[in-house]
């Protein structure tokens, strides 16, 4: 057989029922197409006024009408552009996918602006036919000595066009809607739509009722406008009321005095803002018109916490206001909303894909005339465009946090609390966002102030160990007068500072360094679980420096036993609670190989301990390790005794660092799948008794005692109640056991 090549052959008449069925997903965008070809017609004319090819009339005002009639099942659009001769209603209508912007601007692409055109394509006008059974245009070109023409045709493959009666500069497009779609002829209804597509397009838009009988108000006389049509003067009398005169009898007050209006026809209102905020430049702007925007296009009624103005020329023009909402995460999505107009003309909301994932929070509109306005949800994930206007977003949000930070500091700490997992989720997800904002990422102490981690560790510091040295003097002089009070070696772990001050715990390395060979190994195993390293060696021989440990809460309310032993200690913690701050702890301490995060559970640091007998206390432990271990059925527990400065505390629980972070990042990958059992990662826990405390004397003493497992348990579960809640059948048996403990106070 011979090889040759042909042409496809696409019958029209097969090919407009699936245009009208398939070309957008929802029926009622066929308002915006109308309506963005009157205003392109609109910019057109304008175009050509400019370039001295057109004189508009006088008094002449552009806008788009659109008239309703239930009655009649009709919707017109009347538009003010350049209307068509009958030449051009056969080019860019009857030929489906011409596209009359891209032949005007090809005409004139030395005199006009393309981004001022907003059509990519000639589809549009075929969505009409997904809710009509006919479809008429009556239309009247500019050009000198033009006849007006009229088109219509009942969505096939055959149309009629001939002399019309239209007698403005403009067209009309009338849609004879089909009964499954007559709730487009109802005001209200075609309202919503026109609101929703339409609130910003760049010409005004007035909705009507068709045939409605004529509306007026009144205003002031000197209220009244050139464009009013006025009807005539109205006069009001003064309004009166009579009231007691404190004497018993009455006398009229007069409460609105007499006034002279004017009545004129009611003035319509469009539905378009054509100069919505985004176009104008960060100086025009106030803060007001900022939050009213806000509040206009997103329904909220709070204010949003801080704003982003985007406007970008090169290498693509792209202009938008992003916000970071007010979020109550207990009761709301914290899913933002972005709204992505082409040219002012909505194109489709809550488009994630062009701001990056870990912005999910923000609301804003982003205008960008380089997307089409059929672009799809799939095109936008797989756009290379669109992953350059995310990269675009992400710096602008970055600049923007640095900038406060660094003039409006005071600000940027109020909104912290409400914009920091995002920002962390940020630095985990992106390097280039990490590397732009690490240095500006704030750290809350359990005093409530905030610091920089510089700050934290730099300025910080010497504070610290003036404070550290003034605690070492302390105990030194007691030592030496027989007491067993203040900081012995055991408190080398954690340093204190002064009670308005904050603290990175740690300690001079050359001091620490002179210390360190005098120190016992247990000493030394101290130091080791409270992440001060020292001897530690690297992989040449040479010493590695020491550790800065930072500790840290992740709940105020469960740890705050810790918490009130930190302050009375003049120490100090930052506060972590949010899941994301587990891999962001990790990602720090993986860029700071001297830093480690510990939290404030996970041991009894020295500065909270008194200096006491070591071969008393390891006698003690030794004794209380297997009368504890045999109570509670717990073999990998262990258990110290201590003495502790505060002798009101019996018992404290304290957890690995390495084996609970491990435990927490297991809960947060398994949420929801419940296919883990995260009890196997169970970090492993220490119960430091306190030899001062007298419930723990009585135990010493009484080993042997008919009720000593039972206070075994109720020590075991009061130090856990303040790590974390206790699990129901464990709750269950506390109580009950409280019960019984109170039962035997009360029989004796």
């Amino acid at each position: 057989m011979e090889t040759r090549t042909g042409n496809v052959s696409i019958n029209s008449e097969n090919m407009l029922p699936i245009i009208k069925k398939w070309l957008y997903s929802d029926k009622d965008i066929f308002v915006r197409e109308v309506i963005s070809n009157g205003c392109d017609a609109i910019s057109k004319l304008h175009k050509l006024e400019m370039m001295g090819e057109y004189q508009y009339p006088d008094k002449f005002k552009d806008s788009i009408r659109i008239l309703v009639n239930p009655d009649k099942k009709t919707v017109k659009f009347i538009d003010t552009g350049l209307g068509m001769t009958a030449e051009e209603v056969e080019k860019y209508i009857t030929q489906i996918a011409f596209s009359g912007a891209t032949a005007f601007f090809e005409k004139y692409k030395d005199k006009a602006n393309k981004d001022d055109i907003i059509g990519h394509f000639g589809l549009g006008f075929y969505s009409v036919f997904m809710v009509s059974d006919m479809v008429t245009i009556d239309t009247l070109s500019y050009q000198k000595d033009a006849k007006p023409v009229h088109w219509e045709c009942d969505g096939g493959d055959t149309y009629t066009i001939g002399d019309g009666d239209y007698s403005q500069v403009g067209t009309c497009v009338t849609l004879h809607l089909n009964e499954d779609n007559l709730e487009f002829a109802n005001e209200y209804r075609m309202r919503e739509v026109l609101e929703r597509y339409c609130s910003f397009m760049p010409v005004e838009i007035f909705l009507s009722k068709e045939d409605a009988p004529q509306e007026y108000e009144e205003v002031k006389p000197d209220e009244v406008k050139e464009d009013d049509v006025v009807v005539g003067p109205v006069h009001h009398d003064a309004v009166t009321r009579e009231e007691d005169d404190g004497k018993g009898g009455k006398k009229t007050v007069e409460v609105e005095p007499a006034k002279d209006m004017v009545k004129i026809n009611k003035r319509p209102v469009s539905i378009s803002d054509i100069h919505p905020l985004w176009q104008k430049t960060p100086s025009q702007c106030t803060d007001d018109e900022y939050k009213d925007f806000y509040r206009k296009v997103f329904n909220d009624y709070r204010e949003p916490l801080f704003w982003i103005h985007l406007n970008m020329d090169y290498p693509f023009n792209m202009k938008g206001i992003l916000y970071f909402p007010k979020i109550n995460t207990e009761y709301e999505s914290i899913e933002g909303t972005i709204k992505l107009y082409s040219n002012q003309v909505f194109v489709a909301d809550n488009v994630k894909e062009i701001v990056p994932e870990y912005m999910v929070a923000l609301k804003g509109v982003v205008d960008c005339p380089d997307f089409p306005l059929n672009v799809s949800r799939s095109a936008l994930q797989n756009d290379g465009f669109v992953k350059k206007m995310s990269d675009y977003i992400a710096k602008k949000v970055a600049d923007k946090l640095v900038g406060m930070c660094k003039t409006k500091r005071d600000d940027f700490e109020k909104y912290w609390d409400d914009i920091n997992p995002f920002l962390k989720y940020g630095c985990l997800k992106d390097e280039k966002f990490d590397e732009h904002i690490k240095d500006y990422m704030l750290f809350k102490d359990i005093n409530g102030k905030y610091f920089t981690l510089k700050e934290y560790l730099e300025h910080i510091a010497p504070k610290n160990a003036e404070q550290a040295a003034e605690d070492q003097s302390e105990a030194a002089g007691k030592a030496a007068e027989g007491t067993v009070e203040g900081a012995g070696t055991s408190s080398k772990a954690v340093e204190s500072k002064k009670a308005d001050d904050t603290v990175d715990f740690t300690e001079n390395p050359e001091e620490l360094k002179k210390k360190t060979d005098s120190q016992s190994d247990e000493e030394k195993a101290d130091r080791m679980a409270e992440g001060k390293t020292e001897d530690q060696k690297s992989g040449d021989g040479k010493e590695k420096p020491e550790k800065t440990v930072i500790y840290y809460v992740t709940d105020e309310v469960q740890q705050g036993q810790y918490i009130r032993l930190f302050k009375e200690q003049k120490l100090d913690a930052v506060v972590m609670k949010m899941n994301i701050d587990t891999p962001y702890i990790s990602k720090l301490e993986s860029q700071n190989e001297n830093l480690s995060f510990r939290r404030i559970d996970a041991d009894v640091t020295g500065s909270l301990k008194e200096e006491g007998d070591a071969d008393s206390l390891k006698k003690e432990t030794e004794e209380l390790q297997k009368l504890f271990k045999d109570a509670l059925k717990k073999d990998k527990l262990t258990v110290k005794v201590e003495k502790l400065k505060d002798e009101n505390i019996s018992s404290v629980l304290t957890l690995s660092e390495e084996g609970r972070r491990m435990q927490d990042m297991m809960k947060m990958y398994s949420a929801g799948s419940g296919s883990m059992d995260t009890d196997m990662f169970a970090p492993d826990e220490t119960l430091t008794l306190n030899e001062n405390n007298k419930i723990v004397k009585y135990m010493l003493a009484h080993q042997d005692g008919a009720h000593t497992d039972l206070f075994a348990k109720q020590l075991y579960d009061l130090a856990a109640i303040a790590n974390g809640p206790l699990k129901p059948d464990e709750m269950a048996d506390f109580i009950r056991r409280s019960n019984e403990m109170m039962l035997l106070v009360a029989e004796e």
